[in-house]
């Protein structure tokens, strides 16, 4: 009887608290509903925020269906295209792109396989009616064979891929309606050509809203994304070089912060996943009419060959990075000797990199004495801060602070090295030490399986440290990349170099530069600098 009433109470029990579980997962379902509506009005603020163009384009967008839909609601204009007026709806929707070369691009593209296509078409249909019926049929379905594979293994072409796949397969797709269209339908010569009037309007509508009504060039995004490139370079050298010499408070204060975005990681970012939006971006301006003042080609490949430099200086900034996140670190102590120069030296980096992106933003030629005295006052200054602490890089054979691994192993299970990270402080072990170690496993030595959990983390730390570290060395490590960055630096001030003679930069003037200054300034609160990174992507 006790236990039937246990059970019961227990069921009692789980009935009651159903009711309330259900309240509280709707209470906490229209908690959820209720920030809907708020988080989707953030979310399209910041949008057009970040880019007001979005909106005008969406503006532009909408303007062009309503025209292109009067071909349905008037009648007069549907009595003379009738149901294929669809196709110009249709076109307004796939072809009208963000930017003015993406909209010329599938624009052209579009008509000009409709054109080849209908032709193609019609030369079929007038080569099959000269034979039967049946002659016809087979006829046609050869035709369709033949043009459809050599069109599709055109497609793999690189060339055509790259600039005519999106034709090629509206040509098939024209070419395959029409001709088998022509089998059954026999006014099809009429319905090609009130399709291929109606595309023709939905074309000439995309490119009149892409090309005359607040144009957004791809050529003038891919410049002012690569000018923002060494922005944002120079931004990371100089937050990871100071955050690697940064004391105990600004660490502690860092972890603590409520910032979950990494300033260096954001930094180069941009430059390491920019290949594909460089590409297209490039081969969109190709497409863009030439409303330079003196008509000529604009290298546009060009940025997409600095841009690839770019990306292989931003690998040494990563590999940099990636030393602040190393498990064996250098006291601080230490780095303390050789902060001063390293400090300059990544500040005169980013100058030069901020001077850069500003002769490309301005289209004129860098600075003569880019790569200043400074630079090389700070590299000297790092050199001779090294060779001064020769003990620090090759260690000291009589050091007396060596700790064996009999010590190392004792300090791991008395849980001395439960910090993640490691400073070395010239530990050098002895191999008989080793040896004693190993034998005590070998012979059974009974232990713990939580004092083997301790161990275990700790056993690469062993290995490392059996050999003769320095305690500079993971310095050591961050130095040599420092300076690699300086001697990539060359590399991409010549490529920009390059750009400025190909693209016929203007030659640097000091008054210019200062206008540019001002003109930022003043320009501040009213609207978005041209060294802000362009957050669209080009095309679909």
């Amino acid at each position: 009887m006790v236990v039937e009433m246990e059970v019961n109470n227990g069921e009692n029990t789980n009935n009651n608290w159903v009711p309330i579980m259900k309240k509280l997962h709707i209470n906490v379902i229209g908690e959820k509903m209720k920030k809907i509506p708020r988080l989707t009005c953030r979310t399209i603020w910041r949008i057009g925020k970040e880019d007001p163009r979005r909106a005008i384009h969406s503006l532009k967008v909408g303007i062009s269906l309503t025209l292109v839909s009067l071909l349905y609601l008037m009648e007069p204009l549907f009595k003379g295209f009738g149901s294929n007026a669809i196709w110009a709806v249709m076109t307004v929707v796939v072809v009208l792109e963000f930017t003015a070369g993406a909209t010329l691009c599938k624009g052209l593209n579009r008509g000009l396989g409709t054109l080849l296509a209908g032709s193609l078409a019609f030369l079929i249909e007038y080569v099959a009616t000269k034979t039967g019926h049946v002659f016809r049929a087979i006829f046609i379905g050869a035709a369709l064979f033949f043009i459809g594979a050599t069109a599709t293994y055109m497609r793999f072409i690189p060339y055509i891929k790259k600039n005519y796949d999106y034709g090629v397969v509206i040509f098939l797709l024209t070419f395959n309606l029409i001709t088998v269209s022509s089998y059954r339908v026999d006014n099809v010569l009429k319905i090609a050509h009130e399709r291929f009037y109606t595309i023709a309007i939905g074309c000439g509508i995309c490119l009149l809203m892409s090309l005359l009504i607040f144009p957004n060039w791809s050529g003038e995004d891919l410049h002012n994304f690569t000018a923002a490139k060494f922005e944002g370079l120079a931004k990371s050298i100089e937050a990871c070089v100071n955050e690697y010499f940064s004391d105990d408070e600004q660490q502690k204060a860092k972890e603590n912060s409520s910032d979950l975005e990494d300033p260096i990681y954001n930094g180069y970012k941009t430059v390491l996943d920019s290949k594909s939006f460089d590409e297209t971006l490039a081969l969109y301006a190709s497409w863009e009419p030439r409303h330079s003042r003196h008509c000529y080609r604009f290298p546009w490949q060009q940025y997409v060959k600095l841009g690839n430099v770019l990306r292989h200086f931003g690998y040494t900034i990563v590999a940099l990075h990636g030393c602040l996140q190393t498990e064996i670190q250098t006291p601080r102590s230490v780095r303390a000797m050789f902060k001063d120069p390293c400090i300059r030296l990544s500040g005169e980096v980013a100058k030069a990199l901020k001077e850069l992106g500003d002769s490309i933003r301005y289209r004129r030629h860098c600075s003569p004495e880019i790569l200043s005295d400074h630079l090389h006052e700070a590299l000297q200054d790092l050199n001779k801060a090294i060779k001064s602490q020769p003990k620090l890089f090759i260690g000291s054979k009589n050091n007396t602070n060596k700790l064996t691994l009999a010590t190392v192993v004792s300090k791991g299970q008395s849980g001395a090295l439960n910090s993640r990270r490691v400073s070395l402080s010239s530990v050098k072990t002895d191999t008989s030490a080793l040896l004693d170690w190993k034998s005590k496993l070998r012979g059974g030595s009974s232990t713990t399986t939580n004092e083997n959990s301790k161990l275990r983390p700790t056993l690469s730390k062993i290995a490392i440290t059996s050999l003769e570290f320095s305690e500079a060395l993971p310095f050591a490590a961050f130095a040599s990349l420092l300076v690699e960055i300086v001697a990539r630096l060359d590399l991409v001030i010549e490529q920009v170099e390059e750009l400025g003679r190909i693209a016929h930069f203007k030659e640097y003037n000091d008054d210019d530069n200062d206008e540019h200054v001002v003109v930022e300034i003043d320009k501040k609160n009213s609207r978005p600098l041209p060294n802000q990174l362009p957050t669209q992507d080009a095309g679909d």
